[in-house]
Order: structure tokens, then sequence, then C-alpha cells
């Protein structure tokens, strides 16, 4: 760094915090739109290089290059970056959880370069979670940089993921909403103010570059109250999908991560991809021109594209085409990701969402043949992808607010919020968590809403560890625990064996009347003293077991051990609750 940044940055420092952070929430909105643009336009360039270069080869177009994408996105980050980019969204969370909001630095540009590959080859993942993680990487690293506290630098993150949102959707509420209702765990109203002008920053730069128009183009049918039944149906067809997407995602993510042999798992994954695609052409990449046919209410022409073109013809079998397409979705994203590829799982859910509008209103179109009512195709089409996106993210709000921006369908609000309420609280009775959650909470990794629950899980036992106790050996005399009693400042001493094991305590209460006894020295051991521990506490355990463990036994200090339950140190919950009323102060002060 030059001599002249090492002055901006210390006269930076100099200035009070909060209003430090509400210009760099601008930097950083416009830097994450920056961002959002250029891989917009990678993924376009290299789409339209491989298409212009393939000419009217279908079969190396759909079979061969999306597996040649993967393996590209692959060698990157074994070989290059060292490092998984994969699942931007619950990468971030997770730096939120664990890592102090500490994100490494490549990732400010790894995650563009990786996904812009995979996606530009035809790998059907988003594009939308790898520049989330973009933006929250440039939102923490720009508050490491000014050395921030955690958290002006976990807001800082959130305006970098809020604004990447925006500035790839074109859609600032809904950015702001998306960091609100799955990154950010407890925002005050103080602190929205940087995601706010974060969102607009990056809308603002987004717009300038790309243009205003909205990513959606939608020939929407006026709403008819009539139709609400119909959206009720839709909200309990999106609960259940989102319910098959997120087990089946994460099953077949565990069945894949079993392949030892990582060139084997891409061969495979390769291959398995190649093949959905040339039977099912939507399937490829993000699926999004498919996406502008149904929302324009085109049919879609699939003759001389799949063998399996014969299905767009039938009355009946249309519908089954695209419930086939919306269960084998799922099957080419994870295969995508599992083979080296760098996506996410936020454009495909949106793709799902639309094909279950579809089916449903296709389907009941069929039923009612005949009848006076009709079920416009595109309105559910577009409130389907809400519907998904609320049930898959637990989401309901950003997927309100986001379907509304990007399509401009305001007028469809009403069956908005009754399809994505309904998803969300039908996909609630069987996944407690959401896609970017459910990994993390059975970890015991995640942040929530609840200020109790997230401070417990920001504790660290290893921060808690107090190993200033002196030890004795089991076999030693009563003579030379004197000795060390005489030279500590605690009343406490843990009990150990010849190989550093914890096997007791003993407290100065229980020798206090035979300590002075000089014909006892050496006629009494310390094991004719020791009390055994009511619990363990791991180096690693999670601080919600901790206190569970406190309250069980009712102690007020706990041995602390590793696995093979040599001696760490002990740990207090006064010493707990200070730190949980220090971290509560932390991350609740406005």
């Amino acid at each position: 760094m030059t001599k002249r940044g090492f002055r901006l940055r210390d006269s930076l420092k100099k200035m009070p915090e909060r209003r430090l952070l509400l210009g760099l929430s601008l930097v950083v909105g416009a830097l994450a739109g920056l961002a959002a643009v250029l891989l917009k336009c990678l993924i376009h360039w290299i789409q339209t290089l491989l298409q212009s270069a393939a000419g009217g080869g279908t079969l190396l177009l759909y079979v061969l290059l999306p597996g040649v994408g993967m393996m590209l996105s692959f060698l990157f980050c074994r070989y290059l970056i060292r490092d998984d980019i994969g699942h931007g969204v619950t990468k971030a969370l997770h730096a939120v959880s664990t890592s102090e909001s500490r994100i490494r630095p490549h990732n400010m540009w790894s995650s563009v370069l990786a996904s812009s590959v995979t996606i530009g080859f035809g790998g059907s993942v988003g594009a939308e979670a790898p520049i989330v993680y973009t933006g929250a990487a440039i939102g923490s690293n720009v508050a490491r940089y000014l050395g921030l506290s955690y958290r002006n630098m976990t807001i800082l993150l959130g305006c970098g993921a809020s604004a990447a949102v925006a500035g790839i959707f074109n859609a600032p509420l809904a950015g702001v909403l998306f960091t609100l209702e799955i990154l950010l765990f407890n925002i005050s109203m103080t602190s929205m103010m940087p995601l706010l002008l974060a969102t607009v920053s990056a809308t603002v730069v987004s717009s300038l570059l790309l243009g205003t128009d909205t990513p959606f183009h939608v020939a929407l049918t006026p709403f008819s109250m009539r139709n609400i039944p119909f959206y009720v149906l839709l909200g309990l067809f999106c609960g259940g999908c989102s319910i098959y997407f997120i087990r089946m995602t994460l099953s077949l993510e565990d069945r894949i991560g079993k392949f030892r042999n990582p060139w084997l798992k891409w061969l495979c994954c390769a291959a398995g991809l190649g093949l959905l695609i040339w039977l099912f052409p939507p399937l490829y990449g993000e699926g999004y021109a498919s996406l502008g046919d149904l929302l324009d209410g085109r049919e879609l022409t699939l003759d001389g594209q799949t063998p399996l073109a014969f299905l767009s013809h039938g009355r009946w079998s249309v519908p089954v085409f695209f419930l086939l397409i919306l269960l084998l979705k799922v099957f080419s994203m994870t295969l995508t990701n599992a083979g080296g590829g760098v996506g996410g799982t936020f454009g495909p859910t949106l793709f799902v969402g639309a094909i279950a509008g579809f089916f449903v209103a296709r389907s009941l179109n069929l039923l009612l043949d005949g009848t006076s009512l009709t079920v416009p195709e595109q309105n559910f089409v577009l409130v389907g992808m809400a519907g998904l996106m609320a049930g898959v993210m637990q989401a309901p709000m950003t997927a309100i607010f986001l379907i509304a921006e990007i399509s401009g369908g305001y007028e469809l609000f009403l069956p908005l919020i009754l399809t994505s309420t309904i998803a969300f609280g039908t996909t609630r009775m069987g996944e407690t968590y959401s896609i970017y959650t459910k990994r993390l909470a059975l970890r015991g990794e995640l942040l929530t809403h609840d200020s109790d629950q997230a401070v417990l899980t920001l504790l660290k036992v290893e921060d808690m560890i107090e190993n200033d106790f002196s030890t004795v050996r089991i076999d030693d005399t009563l003579g030379k625990m004197v000795e060390t009693v005489s030279e500590s400042s605690r009343n406490l001493f843990p009990v150990i064996d010849g190989k550093g094991r914890f096997q007791g305590y003993v407290s100065l209460e229980m020798i206090r009347k035979e300590m002075f006894r000089t014909d006892l020295y050496d006629k009494k051991h310390v094991y004719n003293y020791m009390l055994s521990a009511p619990e363990y506490v791991f180096v690693d355990e999670k601080m919600e077991s901790v206190m569970r463990k406190f309250e069980r036994t009712d102690a007020w200090n706990l041995p602390v051990v590793r696995h093979d339950r040599t001696y760490v140190g002990f740990v207090s919950k006064s010493k707990i609750f200070s730190a949980y009323r220090q971290e509560l102060r932390e991350v609740s002060q406005d």
C-alpha cells in the first residue's frame, strides 16, 4: 500500500464509526452493483461466444459444454484459489455466525469468475448466490481494512449482500428484505439506513450500465377475486414442492459427496447433467429464456431439440413434461454444483416456482375446459416464483417484493401475498429451516432472529476457558497438595493422572480442617478428598449445550477437557454471563 493509502485509511479511522458507516455503505453498494453487472455481462458474453462457435451443434452445446464449464471451475477452485466457494449464501451466513463476519479477500472476485464460467457453459444453477457472496465479501473486507467492530463489519457484509441482490435484479427493496430475512439476525432501525443506501447505490450503478428495464416482461391478466381458491391451491402446491426441493437437494449432495475420487465425481456429474439437458433443454443454464416464454404466454417449441419433443404437442402431455422438468431441476442443479461448478439455488428456485405455477394453471385449465372459468397462466407463473421462493428460502417478504419489482406485477400483490404466505406456512410444517440454514442449524452454527439464541451461537467455549487453576496429581500426598494450595489464588484444584487426564477436583473447603495437621501429610492423599465433576465441557462444544449442562447440574464451574479427557481448564457460569451481556450489547446497540 502507498503512503497516500495509509494516510487515507488513518484519516477514515479517526471518523466516528456510525458516520463512516453511511459513507462506506454507498461505496460497498456501488462496488457490489459493479460486480453484479460484471457477472451478468460475463455470462452473456460466454454464452454468446459459445453458441456462435458451436453453430447448430445441439449435441455439443447441450451435452458437452456444461461438463467443460464444471471442469474449468473445478480446476480454478482446486488449484488456483484452493478454496470451496460454492453455496455462497450459506457461506455468508457461516461467516457471520462463526468467523466474526470475516470473508477471504479472494471471494471479492473468485465467485464472479467461477460462476460466470459455470453458467456461461450451461451449468444448471443460478448466479444470484455467488454474487451475494461476492457482495458480502466486499463489505467484509472494506470493514476489515478500516478495522471496524464486529457489529459494523456485519452490517457492511449485509450491505454488500443486499446491494448484490439489488444490482442483479434492479430491485432495491427486495435486496434489503433479503438481508433482513436471511442474513442478519438483529438489525435496528438505525442500522437499516446503510442497507437502504447500499441497495440504492447498487441499483443506480446497475441501471446506468444496463438500463432500467425489469428482468422479466409479463403479459398479465387483471386479477379476479374468483381465482383466489386457485391461488390457495398454488400456495399449497408450492409448499409441497419447497419441501421436496430442500430435502432432495441436501440428500443428493450427501450422496454425491461420498465419491472419494473427484475426477470420477466430475465425470458422473457431467454425464448425468448432459443427459438431463439433452432430454429436457429448459434445464440448460439458468433457464431464464424459458421463463420469458412462459411469462409472455408463448408455448415452448422443442421440435428438433429433444427426443421427448412429442410431449409438447399433447394436451395432458404438456403439463406432464413440465412436471418432469420441475422434479429434475433439483438433480441438474445439484449435479452442477457437486461436479465442480459454482452456482446457487436462488435462480433454480425461481425457475422451479415458475414451472410449478405453469403446471397448476395448465392442469386447472384442462380440468375446467368447457366451463366459464379460466386460470391466467402467466399470472400463475409469476406468483409461483414467489411461492416457491417463500418456501425454499423461508423468506416470504423477500419473495413478494422481489417478484413484484422484477416484473412490475404490483397489481398481483394480493395473490403474491396469499400464495407466498400459504407456501411459507406449508413448508414450515415440514421443514423448520431454509435450504440455506438447515446444515448450519444441524451443526449449531446458525444465528437466528432470537437474540438470546444468536448471542449463545456467537460465544465460543475456547474464549471462556480459565486455565489459572493449579493442578494436583491423583496420588499426591496431603502435604504436597498443601504446598500447591499455598501458591494458588483459586479455591478449586483439578485432579489429573499421569497422562494429564482429568479425574476430578478438590475444593479448599474440603481440606481446610486438615490442611494444618502435619501428622496427616503423608497418610492422606488427593484421592481421599477428590470429587467427580457433575459434567464435562468439551473444547469444541456449542455454548447452548454448555448452558444446558450448567442448568442441569446447578454448578458454577465445570471442567473443560478434550475428547480424550485431557484437562484444559474450567469454565464458569459467571464469566459466561458477563460475556453474554457484553456480546448482547455489541449486537444490539443502536
